[in-house]
């Protein structure tokens, strides 16, 4: 099963949790696995090709400005992963009235990372006044559609008003998405009693399952060269 951000288009694999693993082409907006997109950089330094996007062709920009200016016609198009994008950017500047502006905005769309970070917004306080219910509104959302950490801190919300059958029933989830933090809870849940055994036993064969789906070898490899 895979999570809100779907498979990569490029080896159809579910990308696991965290866009870390990804790379967001500002070109066509698509999102290609690491292992992706590190075979066909590879593949194009051996035989000394113009690098391009690996879906659409479109020449890689030279520079961040051109990367930027690449973003930003793809938020004109109301593109929702990159109007997320630019919220974030927006984000890590400081600037939180533009991101939650942008993140709004993808947010009407549909998308569920905007909804999660919106929900993050209301939760600190930052360039919004802290509420708890919009915080939960965003939650709920983000969580349907599949997002893994929703899903997750859904569940410690639940957990935190005291609900705990209701927390484990959205850790199960979590769990079932390839969410770590999610397997801990319900092993803690286990130990005390709150999670059966067969439960838990389904939880993990889940979650191993999850996790399995989203490698592969050229995945592995870019991991490895990270490392490096």
């Amino acid at each position: 099963e895979s999570s809100h951000l779907g498979d990569c288009p490029i080896c159809c694999l579910p990308h696991p949790v965290g866009k870390t693993k990804a790379v967001t082409m500002g070109c066509c907006g698509k999102m290609i696995c690491e292992g992706c997109d590190y075979a066909n950089k590879k593949r194009e330094v051996a035989e000394s090709l113009q690098q391009t996007c690996l879906f659409c062709r479109h020449p890689l920009p030279a520079t961040e400005e051109e990367v930027f200016k690449l973003l930003m016609r793809r938020v004109e198009a109301n593109d929702p992963l990159s109007l997320v994008e630019v919220g974030a950017k927006h984000y890590s500047e400081g600037d939180y009235a533009s991101a939650f502006k942008y993140w709004t905005n993808a947010a009407e769309s549909g998308d569920a990372e905007a909804h999660y970070q919106l929900s993050v917004l209301y939760q600190l306080g930052n360039g919004v006044q802290t509420d708890l219910k919009k915080e939960l509104y965003h939650l709920e959302i983000a969580a349907i559609a599949g997002h893994p950490i929703g899903r997750y801190n859904l569940g410690c919300a639940e957990f935190d008003d005291g609900s705990i059958e209701r927390a484990m029933k959205h850790y199960m989830i979590a769990a079932n998405l390839g969410h770590n933090g999610a397997i801990q809870m319900l092993k803690e849940g286990f130990q005390s009693g709150e999670v059966s055994k067969e439960d838990f036993a389904t939880a993990l064969r889940g979650h191993q399952a999850a996790v399995d789906a989203t490698k592969s070898p050229q995945r592995s490899e870019a991991a490895k060269q990270e490392q490096k």
